[in-house]
């Protein structure tokens, strides 16, 4: 019992220990964004001699956050619904009418998911310029529908493998149709995995920095992370500014985050039973 109350107790340790190391970074950019530049560097863990929101000030008019934080929030809102409404929509076809056509393209998208971005990024450039979506929304809106649907497919898919098909059967029998069934009893019984692609792709989209620099070049198309990347070039490192940057963007991620975490270890979890 002894044994056992010690063993417990260093696991919690380290895991403090751990949870404090990943918090590490948040606390540097918190503080650093209440600090004077020549301070940062200076006094990089310590409390702020002068407390200052002038950097939140100037980094909002710097980067033109209105304007960003609009690009921003089209491109991810668009993007995650596509990519609850398509996947699960073909999982529910791959999962209720068996194949062997199916079967073959479920395993397709899953050998997608180790194919990396760098092999398909100049194909992907090429085709988003021939179909004149370059510098649209729309153009990395279709991307994150590409790079995105395959874990989706198949996270839908493990979780439908455990949902009974009696309460869809009875649904038919009493004159329901096909998009009713789904509209009405599965899309309900997918909302922990729904809740779960919810969070991963919104913090995806919000955070990412590659696509949008590659298939975005116009100022005014530009997201928040490349919005505080113009804060860094050759001659200059505004990271006063950067930091208070950083804090403003990430505070919608965060809401979202803790809004919905409870469903994301289960939804994980449960779509990978028979996932």
């Amino acid at each position: 019992m002894i044994r056992k109350a010690a063993t417990n107790t260093t696991i919690y340790l380290l895991l403090t220990v751990f949870s404090l190391i990943s918090l590490t970074p948040f606390y540097i950019t918190l503080m650093g964004s209440f600090k004077e530049f020549s301070e940062i560097f200076a006094n990089v863990f310590g409390l702020p001699h002068h407390w200052t929101l002038d950097n939140y000030i100037n980094a909002f008019y710097r980067i033109n956050f209105l304007s960003a934080f609009q690009n921003s929030a089209i491109i991810t809102v668009f993007s995650v619904f596509g990519l609850v409404l398509f996947p699960s929509m073909a999982a529910y076809r791959l999962t209720r009418v068996d194949s062997r056509f199916h079967r073959i393209l479920y395993f397709v998208f899953i050998a997608s998911m180790v194919v990396p971005f760098p092999a398909i990024m100049l194909s992907l450039v090429r085709t988003i310029s021939a179909l004149q979506l370059f510098n649209t929304h729309i153009g990395v809106i279709i991307s994150y529908y590409g790079l995105g649907s395959a874990f989706a497919i198949v996270l839908y898919c493990g979780f439908l493998k455990t949902v009974p098909i009696e309460m869809e059967e009875a649904a038919a029998i009493d004159g329901c149709s096909q998009p009713r069934i789904y509209l009405s009893i599965v899309m309900p019984l997918l909302k922990p995995t729904t809740a779960t692609l919810i969070v991963l792709n919104a913090i995806w989209f919000w955070n990412d920095f590659l696509l949008p620099a590659i298939l975005l070049t116009r100022l005014q198309m530009q997201t928040l992370p490349l919005s505080i990347g113009f804060l860094f070039d050759m001659f200059h490192s505004r990271w006063d500014l950067a930091m208070a940057a950083i804090i403003l963007s990430i505070i919608p991620a965060l809401i979202l985050f803790l809004s919905f975490q409870k469903f994301i270890v289960s939804g994980i979890a449960v779509g990978a039973v028979k996932g």
